[in-house]
């Protein structure tokens, strides 16, 4: 699957209007869909985004791992939007979860939201959050060469 995302690339990441995935042939291929690196164009927009939790704007949390982390990539969504980025651009996730037993439900989620090639990604169990109904958090980077005139 990286193979292929690298391959559809191709054209736009030479180009320099794109981040581009780094995924040298000399060491394994990615556990999952995400890229080891990825090499940001000069003069592109950079965002970062503080961690989000899967809690809405009412501070409701759902019970389910797949649904706090479709909350967290919204909330994401609407921090690059205020920039005029999406979850496209984004080139580097670094996501939390308390259990072995979320990250499947984390990763489909994360699998359904991030643009190709996909971002650079670390996933990383821990022993809880500031409340303890929370089960995930992500946080994000973000890059995209602004249009010239």
């Amino acid at each position: 699957m990286v193979r292929l995302a690298i391959v559809a690339c191709e054209e736009h990441c030479k180009d320099g209007l794109m981040p581009r995935p780094l995924n040298p042939p000399t060491i394994r291929p990615p556990f999952a869909r995400y890229s080891h690196g990825m090499e940001i164009p000069p003069g592109a927009k950079l965002v970062y985004c503080s961690g989000q939790l899967g809690v809405g704007a009412d501070d409701r949390v759902p019970a389910d791992v797949e649904a706090q982390a479709a909350l967290c990539f919204a909330n994401i969504a609407a921090i690059l939007g205020e920039a005029g980025l999406t979850l496209a651009d984004i080139v580097r996730i670094n996501a939390y979860v308390t259990g072995r037993e979320h990250m499947k439900g984390y990763m489909a989620v994360r699998d359904r939201v991030v643009g190709s090639p996909p971002p650079a990604s670390t996933l990383m169990i821990v022993s809880g959050f500031t409340r303890p109904e929370f089960l995930v958090e992500v946080e994000v980077v973000a890059a995209k060469v602004e249009a010239t005139a």
